[in-house]
């Protein structure tokens, strides 16, 4: 029989009290996979008046045998990869966002891929939000283990962004040839921007610089003195 682990908690909103019940299952099955979890919401909660019949949000998770067994196998992981397939379940549980996190390494680095609902909640606008799950991730992993990085991605968002980013530095780069100004691009964030510059480093006639304050920063692209 196939059965069931089951545990119930509360919290002031729906995603505290899904990552309070995961935290109360990682206790009862250390490495758990997250993606394995399923939840029930039993209440939404109320916020009240003026902290007046104030009811908490809560919920029922539960996991299976084979939810478990699963996790298990994955105990035997290096350490940087464990490291941030945890950082990056418990941020995304923390949102709210169910989903599974694969594990691969690239280019001496390591990516984690998350797939499954709310992706677009993850991703944010122009990427700042899940930009912002990396950048966070990495902070920790430098702590951790110093020298290695993490790429943090949904449903191939960085391909795609990568891809669009480019050719918008090649029109970037063409229309400061021709008008012999400076072309301004849209606010990015760092890893955007990092990008942009990449893309446009070795383009004969062209030259990048970053102008602007954090959030609000951008790229500059001119013709080259």
């Amino acid at each position: 029989m196939n059965e069931e682990l089951r545990v119930e908690s509360t919290g002031e909103t729906v995603g505290e009290a899904k990552w309070a019940a995961m935290r109360k299952l990682e206790r009862v099955c250390p490495g758990l996979d997250k993606a394995a979890v399923r939840f029930q919401v039993v209440s939404e909660g109320e916020r009240g008046l003026l902290g007046v019949g104030y009811t908490p949000a809560r919920v029922v998770a539960t996991v299976d045998e084979e939810g478990r067994a699963e996790s298990t196998a994955r105990s035997d992981e290096p350490v940087d990869i464990a490291l941030v397939r945890g950082l990056v379940t418990r941020i995304t549980a923390g949102m709210g966002i169910q989903c599974s996190v694969d594990m691969a390494e690239q280019e001496g680095g390591i990516v984690a891929t998350c797939s499954g609902r709310d992706l677009g909640l993850l991703i944010g606008r122009h990427g700042q939000t899940i930009d912002a799950v990396q950048y966070l991730t990495n902070a920790i992993l430098a702590r951790s283990i110093p020298g290695r990085y993490a790429v943090v991605d949904a449903a191939g968002y960085r391909a795609r962004r990568e891809a669009s980013l480019s050719a918008l530095a090649r029109r970037a780069a063409d229309d400061a040839v021709q008008r012999g100004g400076r072309v301004e691009l849209e606010p990015m964030t760092a890893v955007e921007r990092k990008i942009v510059h990449l893309q446009l480093k070795d383009v004969d006639g062209v030259e990048t610089t970053s102008e602007g304050t954090e959030p609000n920063r951008f790229v500059v692209v001119l013709p080259s003195s």
